[in-house]
């Protein structure tokens, strides 16, 4: 048995290290080409048509802000089509249809258009307005966003370059500070967008549409196949078939799209899970086709690390659950080498702290403050475990699940308050209690550690303890959250 845990354990941080390896690699390319610029061929174009769809589903809370926000976009109305999608089924119909008639006697271009169902979900509203859609470019907001006004003009001139197909921009977070979910949460976005995002465009890498905050060219997205729903992240599916039909897509890291990022746990959780699920389902999907494809060996492995990233969820689970046996059979038996060897591990821990240390330094002046939440950033990834690794799963078995959408209720500040909120998840899911057992377990091996004086293992097994005590019992509280 002594032998199956150390084997076991050793694989799991064999596939984190490669992993956390690969934070290395980001930081390389990002010094190589930081000093590389996106600049477009012209500066200002006002005279393309363009369509702006914004996909709704039940968002009474921010369904205005998202309207009024695009109709003071800089541009010209007689170029500026808007697609309101509402797939809603409560009061936001109502309200929608009410601010959309304003709009249209201000004299905007706006439809407010529903569908009787909601087949294929957020690709299939998409799809359903493309039918119509007057504009030969198509800009996408999600309703949590608020575009800067001038969004059009400093993204459309790129397309002068016929073989753009789709420009995206930087996510900021407009109640990144309301608390420590979104202190995270802001965290790990920044380094997605500021060196993910930005090295792979830069380097020559494939990179993803992120479902809003970018304009698509219209032809990109017919030649591509047109929006799918038979994964969770169509975003993520229509951006790889686009640059594998020759489409090349622009990453604008200077020029942000502010939105508002969940601050309610158990709606971050199934964004979680979505994009998760979402990801291993579109690997499935892409993969083969990626490496079948006549491109460069290294975009290949590049993608294949891009697609298959979230597979590290079960080895992360694994490793907190085999932690604790690990804490006794190294007090049993003479296993010296075997934990010398693992020590080499703690590398994959630095490449992925200077992974964004780096990108808090490139774009925060107070960088130094929002790096020290990194322990919380990396306890609150090892909490969601649970969550991800059932995304994991159910994204490797065919699974198919309803695209639940991420609510928001328009907090941004201390002022602002759950309490009240509809859309609020009240009941607890099975991973919940999970999640709250693997809390315990994991103090048991904090207990043990100091009984052996193991000290190298306790920050580890603390951080494991805090992530999962943070999210069960976060979600536990929301739940419970006065209606």
């Amino acid at each position: 048995m002594d032998n199956v845990v150390l084997i076991s354990y050793f694989v799991s941080l064999s596939i984190l290290f490669v992993f956390g390896l690969h934070g290395f690699i980001m930081i390389f390319y990002y010094n190589k080409y930081k000093n590389v610029k996106n600049n477009p061929k012209n500066d200002i174009i006002t005279n393309y048509k363009v369509t702006i769809q914004l996909p709704l589903f039940n968002e009474l809370y921010v369904v205005e802000r998202i309207i009024n926000t695009v109709c003071e976009i800089d541009y010209p109305k007689e170029n500026m089509e808007i697609q309101v999608l509402d797939d809603s089924t409560d009061e936001t119909v109502q309200i929608t249809a009410k601010i959309v008639e304003e709009k249209r006697k201000e004299g905007f271009d706006i439809k407010h258009i529903r569908r009787s169902n909601r087949e294929g979900f957020k690709a299939g509203a998409l799809k359903e307005g493309m039918k119509t859609a007057k504009g030969e470019f198509i800009a996408i907001f999600d309703a949590d966003f608020i575009p800067q006004k001038e969004f059009l003009k400093k993204t459309l001139g790129f397309f002068t370059d016929e073989k753009v197909g789709m420009v995206q921009t930087r996510w900021e977070h407009i109640n990144g500070d309301y608390s420590i979910l979104t202190k995270a949460q802001a965290l790990a976005l920044d380094g997605h967008f500021v060196i993910e995002q930005t090295v792979r465009n830069k380097a020559g890498f494939f990179i993803n549409f992120n479902g809003t905050g970018g304009v698509w060219r219209k032809s990109c997205i017919i030649d591509a196949g047109n929006w799918d729903g038979t994964t969770l992240t169509e975003d993520l599916d229509l951006s790889y078939r686009a640059q594998l039909n020759g489409w090349r897509f622009v990453f604008l890291k200077d020029f942000t799209s502010p939105a508002e990022l969940p601050s309610e746990i158990n709606a971050l959780k199934s964004q979680q899970f979505r994009w998760t699920k979402g990801a291993i389902e579109t690997a499935k999907k892409i993969l083969p086709l990626v490496w079948k494809a006549k491109i460069p060996l290294r975009v290949k492995l590049q993608s294949t690390f891009h697609l298959s990233n979230n597979i590290v969820f079960p080895f992360i689970l694994l490793a907190a659950i085999l932690n604790v046996p690990l804490t006794f059979i190294k007090n049993s038996g003479p296993h010296h080498v075997y934990f010398a060897v693992m020590s080499i591990f703690v590398l994959a821990f630095i490449g992925t702290f200077l992974f964004y240390l780096f990108s808090q330094k490139d774009i925060r002046a107070d960088w130094r403050k929002k790096i020290v939440l990194f322990p919380l950033f990396m306890a609150g990834s090892m909490g969601f475990a649970v969550n991800n690794s059932r995304a994991v799963f159910e994204g490797l078995m065919n699974r198919k699940s309803e695209f639940v959408r991420t609510p928001k209720f328009k907090l941004v500040d201390n002022k602002d308050s759950l309490i009240g909120k509809k859309y609020m998840t009240r009941k607890l899911g099975f991973s919940v209690y999970v999640e709250l057992i693997m809390a315990i377990y994991c103090l048991i091996g904090i207990a043990a550690s100091l009984y052996f004086l193991e000290l190298a293992a306790l920050p580890f097994q603390i951080l494991f303890f805090i992530g999962f005590s943070f999210v069960s019992l976060t979600s536990i509280k929301h739940a419970f959250t006065k209606a």
